[in-house]
């Protein structure tokens, strides 16, 4: 007899086995043992502590979720990714404006399904996408070394700069190591203009200084514009005495600044390109 069978049967048999005299429930392990081939103690034992599974599963707390269903994911989930993966905010704000973009590619939207596109909260947005972003924003490794030496000679520059105006650059590294830092691996050297959203990105095997430096000036020469200020964050590669003078010792000094520690708002405009321009294609 199955798990299944026997507990069907014992189902059956618990009322009466409550309700009956004491020698019929005797006549009714009697019955139960032979069928189910039980003990006759944990017989006893079912029959009198089979009520809870009588009893119906109690309702779990809080309100029932309202998109739990998988209609509203799968929508959801396409023009997130479509719209290159924002933030919750943002998606609560564009998604109005691609549902009609939606239909016309994929397929038309029961107006249930679209009404309650429109009407969550961007808070909801994150935990239905919780599953989904965790595949696609993979965190890389941080391979930042702090440089001590010249941090009192290189401000910090925490507001920004005057945006109307190109050649105010951020910079960064992003390391190719895989799982492990060890050892010596290739570098994305990467930069963006704040003005004008001008990247460029650079090949660079390990972050020593001249080679940074090399194509650094690269760079500087393929700018369609005067390079006017150049910030960092405070990795070594970056706060060196080599990458001082280079940006000082000129006849019209570039305005050499770095972010707080620990700060990557700092440099928030080169952290957005460092995954929409290297993380996510290499």
């Amino acid at each position: 007899m199955s798990p299944n069978a026997k507990q069907e049967y014992l189902r059956a048999i618990y009322h009466r086995y409550q309700e009956t005299s004491r020698p019929q429930k005797k006549l009714i392990l009697d019955e139960l043992c032979e069928v189910c081939h039980f003990h006759r103690k944990h017989a006893i034992r079912l029959l009198s502590h089979f009520h809870p599974f009588l009893k119906p599963r109690r309702k779990p707390p809080g309100r029932t979720p309202l998109y739990r269903f998988p209609n509203i994911l799968k929508p959801l989930k396409k023009i997130w990714l479509a719209a290159n993966l924002p933030c919750s905010k943002r998606l609560k704000a564009i998604i109005p404006l691609w549902l009609p973009s939606y239909e016309n590619s994929y397929e038309p939207l029961q107006q249930d399904i679209k009404q309650k596109l429109l009407a969550i909260s961007p808070a909801s947005l994150d935990r239905l996408l919780a599953s989904t972003r965790s595949r696609y924003t993979k965190r890389g490794r941080s391979t930042t070394k702090p440089g001590t030496l010249l941090k009192k000679h290189i401000p910090i520059k925490t507001n920004q700069w005057d945006e109307r105006r190109p050649g105010f650059i951020e910079a960064d590294t992003v390391a190719h190591c895989g799982t492990s830092i060890l050892g010596d691996y290739v570098h994305t050297l990467d930069t963006v203009d704040i003005a004008s959203g001008w990247t460029e990105q650079r090949a660079v095997w390990g972050k020593g200084q001249h080679n940074i430096i090399s194509e650094i000036k690269d760079i500087e020469a393929s700018l369609p514009f005067l390079l006017l200020g150049f910030d960092s964050d405070n990795g070594s590669e970056f706060l060196n005495h080599h990458l001082l003078r280079y940006f000082l010792d000129r006849q019209a000094p570039i305005q050499f600044t770095r972010s707080r520690a620990y700060y990557k708002n700092d440099n928030a405009h080169i952290e957005q390109k460092n995954w929409t321009h290297v993380r996510k294609i290499i």
